[in-house]
């Protein structure tokens, strides 16, 4: 039998900015589960391959597949609704599958407004899904597969969640060689992606990741981690890697073992990962930038301490400070994630955060405006409160606003969100490190495209 997994057609802010997008690192995971199942798998990059939905549908046709797997987040999952539409044109008897963040907390509705989806995998999919094959292959129902949501009768159904996989290591590597690896280009150097830990144990407000993953840190082994990093490097000529854990520094001997492993093995890569400020310290970042890193990205989200406690983000400013004066006397550049627009920010506080960012010492900004992810406490919020502004899911981009704020109006927080760029980007001394250290890649690149985006964004608040 065969089941082909698909990252739909979409439109990315990573894709514009940087010329490619990352791996699809969830539907090799699900694939690998697949092809240990014997299943004939492959996966369709639609995003980084540059296909249309014509391009897919004659993909769909060649390989003629007896299950189709769809992954989406928010802003895409009208794509993913249009891959399945495609899919049930191809065959009408091809069983159609969503799985990703947006349809684990909207599973009922998802399968309301897509009647060409005939089921969702909540939360992990691993186990779920090598459950459901088997019951596929022998032309069983779904009724007592965990995790689950599906149409019975025209009635949906939602069976009881799957517990959370204890042991990582028991879930096959990706299949990497089913992804479009010469597509993971930036720069001419080749990138991959790996995710050596899953679950979060903080609280932040907008963030899904702890209920999708759940609050309980589980890890991969270092001897796996190790292994993946060889066959991405050794096997497709991999030199950049992104480590995805919410908070890869979370246990730090973990860490420090993993990046004396690097050392040890002598792997060619360089490397960036992601650290809460208070998970962080001056050993591990030796130990780090040793190995091969060179980035480290820091959730500082607000300048604003009022808007820190709304969000539950559990650090201080002082803190934020400290972590990147010691990243950066560990030889690693730092990156900080800031977030405006939460319903109860004011413009002074917004402005508190614009000033933080250039202030805190951190070499990159990323600002985003506060978006309220379903299943996220700041979803919560805004459905109670009434302040979504639309419900029209291409516009959750994080660029977009699509939440009330209760002291501005969209267009003022847009104004603000372009002048946190703008501020922090053409500072003068920003400028002049970008030419003589990246080549003026942030210049040429990353702050052109941003603004096209943004200005896209803007008009579209008036259409």
């Amino acid at each position: 039998m065969k089941i082909l997994f698909v990252a739909p057609p979409t439109q990315s802010v990573v894709k514009e900015v940087l010329g490619a997008g990352g791996p699809p690192l969830g539907l090799a995971y699900l694939a690998a589960v697949a092809r240990e199942e014997g299943w004939e798998t492959k996966i369709i990059d639609a995003l980084n391959e540059d296909l249309s939905f014509q391009d897919l549908a004659r993909r769909i046709h060649g390989f003629d597949p007896d299950v189709v797997g769809v992954t989406a987040t928010t802003s895409m999952i009208l794509d993913a609704y249009e891959v399945a539409r495609i899919a049930k044109e191809v065959n009408r008897d091809t069983f159609v599958i969503l799985g990703g963040p947006h349809a684990t907390f909207m599973a009922r509705e998802v399968l309301r407004e897509c009647p060409y989806l005939d089921l969702v995998v909540r939360g992990e999919g691993e186990e779920t899904l090598r459950e459901l094959l088997k019951r596929l292959r022998k032309g069983r129902s779904p009724e007592d597969v965990l995790g689950v949501t599906y149409r019975k009768n025209d009635i949906i159904k939602d069976n009881p969640p799957r517990p959370l996989i204890r042991d990582l290591d028991s879930i096959p590597i990706p299949a990497y060689d089913l992804l479009p690896m010469d597509r993971y280009v930036v720069e001419g150097i080749r990138f991959g992606a790996v995710m050596t830990s899953r679950g979060c144990p903080f609280n932040c407000i907008f963030c899904s990741s702890s209920l999708q993953f759940g609050k309980k840190w589980r890890a991969h082994g270092v001897e796996r981690v190790i292994e993946e990093l060889r066959i991405l490097t050794e096997k497709f000529g991999v030199k950049e890697i992104e480590f995805l854990d919410d908070t890869f520094t979370l246990n730090p001997k973990r860490v420090e073992k993993i990046s004396e492993k690097i050392i040890e093995e002598k792997l060619d890569v360089s490397w960036s990962a992601s650290s809460r400020v208070n998970t962080f310290n001056y050993k591990i970042g030796c130990g780090m930038r040793r190995a091969g890193a060179h980035t480290i990205y820091f959730g500082i989200e607000s300048g604003s301490d009022r808007t820190l406690q709304f969000i539950g983000k559990g650090i201080s400013k002082r803190q934020s400070v400290d972590a990147v004066k010691t990243a950066k006397q560990a030889g690693l550049r730092t990156l900080g994630s800031f977030v405006i627009g939460f319903p109860y920010e004011t413009e002074a506080e917004i402005r508190e955060t614009i000033k933080f960012a250039n202030k805190v010492g951190v070499d990159l900004a990323q600002f985003t405006i506060a978006t309220p992810y379903p299943g996220t406490r700041l979803w919560e919020i805004a459905l109670k409160e009434k302040l979504l502004l639309t419900r029209n899911w291409r516009k959750f981009t994080t660029v977009d606003v699509v939440m009330r704020n209760l002291y501005l109006t969209p267009q003022k927080v847009k104004k603000l969100f372009l002048w946190a760029y703008i501020t922090f980007y053409l500072h003068p001394r920003r400028v002049i490190e970008d030419v003589f250290k990246n080549r003026g890649f942030i210049l040429k690149r990353a702050i052109p495209a941003a603004f096209r985006f943004i200005k896209r964004s803007i008009l579209g608040l008036w259409e």
